[in-house]
Parts: C-alpha cells; structure tokens; sequence
C-alpha cells in the first residue's frame, strides 16, 4: 500500500523537515506487521513528493492467534490496499508531524500549504460518491480513479478499491489527522480491536473539525464500527446537543449505512424468522452462523423455545454474542438454555443435530459456489432438522440501493447473490433431494417489479 503526500510551491524540500525525514536518506520502520518505508521519489524546489510504502506480511497477520478465523488470515487483500494499517503507518512513523513541532520550521509548519495526497488501492466499495461528502467540506478538491474488477470479465462490474487524489491548501499536520482518521471510515476490515480507546483516538485527532462536520455521523460511526455504546459517547462529546447521538444504525447487509429503510429491513428479517419459528411450533432452534448474535437476543426471550444453540467460524463474531447475550454475568437457567460454539457449515458436525428447527439467515451467499454441495450435505443430510428456515438477498432489489453500483453485491465478502428464481430454483431442487417442502417469502419494502429486499425460504422435512 502506498501512500504520496506533495508539496508545491517554493523550497519544497523543506517538506523533509515538516515530516522529520531526510529527503536524502530512504529510511525503514518495524511494524507490527511488516516494514515502512519512506522515500522522496521526487525533489525539485518547485515540488517536492514524500512517498510512505508499506510491505505486510499475510503470514504474521495470523501468527500468534489463538483462534485462527480461516483462510482469509493468510489470504486478503490486507498487503495490497490502503487499509487501517497505513493509519497506524502514519501514527508511528508521522507522529512528529502530526503534532506540528517543526522547531526552526515552525512558521513553516504553521502555514496553509498548497499539498495534495495520493492514496493507493483505497477500499471504497460503491461508496465513491462518500469520498465527495467527506473530504471536500475539508477544503480538498477530490478526483479519483475507478477500475473495472476485472478487464476480462466486464460483466463482473467495478473494483471495489479506488486510487484517491486529495488536494488543497491546508497545514500538513492537518492533512495527516484528516488521513488517518478518514482512511479506517472506508475500510470496513480493521485490524485492530474497536473499544474505548478508539473513541478517545478519534476525538484526539478529529476535534478540531469533526464537530462541524456535515458527515459527522457518517464519519463516527463507521470509525467505531457502528457500536453503539461508543458511537453515542463520542457523540455525546462532540456535540452535546446532537439529535442524531441515538439514531446509530446496526452493522448489517444493506449498503446504505445511514439509512433508517436498514434498521427496518433487519428488524423485519429477524421478525419474520422468529414468526416462521414460532409457527412451525420448534421448541429447541440452532443459529447457524448466528453472528454477533441479533436473532439469538430475540428468540431467548421467547419462552416457547427451551433450548437455543449459535454457532459460527468466527471466535471473534461468538465473543461478541456472548456479550450481547451477558452470558458472563447469566444465571443458570439462562446457561443452560442457550449454548454457543465455533463450527463451519463445511463439515459435518454431531453437534448441530437434534434441534427443531436450524436458521441460517444471511450466510449461503457467503459460500463459494462450489461448496455449496458440501453446506446441502451437512445441514439436509446430515443434521436434517425438521424445519430449515434460510434467507438471503435478492439480487434484483439492489438497483434501489443508490450507493452500490450496478452488478455488485450488497457486502465485500458476498460470494454471489440470487435473483428469486434462481433462489427458488435452487431451494426447490435441495427440498426434493433430501426429502423436504419448501414455501417462499419476501421480507421488507416489496416493489412490485423487483420483489423485496430479502428473499427467505422455510423448508420443512416430509413426514
């Protein structure tokens, strides 16, 4: 990942002592995770280019873990593009600048300064018209550089990433805070873990412009991943007054992240799962891929199901249910109803068998076409609960989401989306293979040409 910062003007090699760094002398810093380097692929005294480069390793994201989260730990994006890592770049090896102590400079440091910053392989996922509405109320004039995701295959659609150009008259150490606040808003995989002490690092270096911010809500709440707790403290500081500090949407499928249309399709969606559950009479229900755990919150306070279990490959995603379900601080009766535990819809596992009823809501489409005999295979032959309630999006509705882009999908690591007769095409060739019914259902805002957002399936085993 790269990131180019230029000066121009007159005796803009002196960007080498706003930035602490010889111009003359290319230099190499340890992270965590790799190595940064800085260099000045150009300098003249009408411009001057400082360039950061840094080199991450796949193989020490994932060393040391305890509970390793797949192969997307060794094979990611995370070496190529401009990710949260180049915010932490920036923080180590800019800090002085970010501080704006210059010394002799200081006058230098203190001044508007005609910079522009180039920033490589941007995540930027349909969300270009957001680079717009966060960087120009700043004072940067915007352009970008869009690719198709791959030449070959045009009907695949854009790339998701962008190279960013970001110019204007601003204070260097303005330029750096803007950076390395707003590059994290745009990466929706951070490395990092999002607690109280992100809250403190984004008032620290958004103070000074974030208040007054027309995106502010935009801009905080994709910092804090949408935690709701963090989101309201931030805004509490920022803005005592702020009408919006409550209305924090959930980190959900739709593509429109500050729009209430997406708290109410998820509200709906996990109401008419738990409709279809109640209907079918299960008593004991297993989530599989349950997530942060948004149905299990609900079906545990149904008292017609005595025995709920959630299951999902990620450590981190079970770590996070447990806290929305308090499972620390539960009672007995409460441990012994609900059990979480780390599995994959890969394999078979004796531990997904003997429940009512298994839900798998969002999570086929996450699937590599290919494994989707092996996902049939464990959940209606092995498992075969006697009801299967399963939802997934409908990839003709995504035309009503205006920040996604014809021919992408609703969220990064969707594998694919169907349209609903190829959803219904495929549900009702899995019901007669394994002995199953099956009945169909739209969920949200229906349209009466493209159906509605959420497509889900109840099957039910024949008798």
């Amino acid at each position: 990942m790269l990131l180019t910062i230029t000066y121009n003007g007159q005796n803009t090699t002196d960007l080498g002592y706003l930035l602490h760094k010889n111009p003359y002398r290319p230099q190499m810093f340890e992270l965590s995770h790799g190595n940064a380097y800085v260099f000045y692929p150009e300098l003249t005294n009408e411009r001057t280019t400082a360039a950061l480069l840094l080199d991450i390793d796949p193989i020490d994201l994932a060393r040391g873990k305890e509970n390793s989260g797949g192969l997307f730990d060794y094979v990611n994006d995370r070496p190529y593009v401009s990710s949260s890592f180049l915010s932490s770049a920036i923080s180590k090896v800019f800090g002085t600048a970010m501080s704006g102590r210059a010394d002799e400079h200081q006058a230098l440091s203190d001044s508007k300064l005609d910079l522009s910053a180039a920033i490589t392989m941007l995540p930027c996922r349909g969300e270009q018209d957001m680079l717009n509405k966060v960087f120009e109320p700043l004072g940067y004039e915007v352009s970008y550089e869009a690719f198709d995701t791959d030449e070959n295959f045009t009907s695949w659609g854009k790339s998701k990433y962008v190279n960013l150009t970001i110019r204007g008259k601003v204070r260097l150490r303005d330029l750096l805070h803007h950076i390395y606040v707003l590059i994290p808003v745009f990466d929706r995989q951070k490395h990092y873990w999002v607690g109280e002490d992100e809250v403190e690092k984004l008032l620290r270096h958004a103070e000074d412009w974030l208040p007054d911010h027309p995106e502010k809500k935009y801009i905080t709440s994709r910092y804090l991943k949408h935690l709701r707790p963090l989101v309201n403290k931030a805004f509490t500081r920022l803005v005592s007054a702020d009408t919006d500090a409550g209305n924090v949407p959930p980190d959900d499928e739709a593509p429109d992240e500050t729009s209430d249309k997406k708290l109410n399709l998820n509200t709906q969606r996990l109401g008419s799962v738990v409709g279809a559950l109640k209907s079918c009479g299960a008593k004991s229900v297993i989530d599989l891929g349950c997530g942060s755990g948004n149905l299990l919150s609900l079906l545990i306070k149904e008292k017609q199901f005595t025995r709920i279990a959630g299951m999902d490959v990620s450590h981190l995603a079970l770590e996070y249910a447990g806290e929305k379900l308090r499972l620390d601080n539960a009672g007995d009766s409460i441990r012994e109803r609900i059990k979480l535990f780390q599995s994959s819809l890969m394999y078979k596992d004796p531990r997904f068998e003997g429940y009512d009823a298994a839900c798998v809501i969002e999570v086929v489409e996450h699937l590599d076409m290919p494994r989707l005999a092996a996902f049939e295979k464990v959940l209606f032959e092995s498992a075969k609960p006697p009801a299967v309630i399963l939802t997934t999006p409908n990839r003709e509705y995504n035309i009503k989401y205006e920040n996604l882009d014809e021919g992408n999908l609703r969220h990064s690591d969707h594998r694919f989306e169907w349209n609903r007769e190829e959803f219904r095409e495929w549900a009702s060739s899995v019901a007669g293979k394994f002995g199953y019914t099956v009945k169909f259902s739209e969920i949200g805002d229906s349209d009466e040409v493209l159906g509605g957002p959420t497509q889900m399936g109840v099957f039910t085993l024949c008798e």
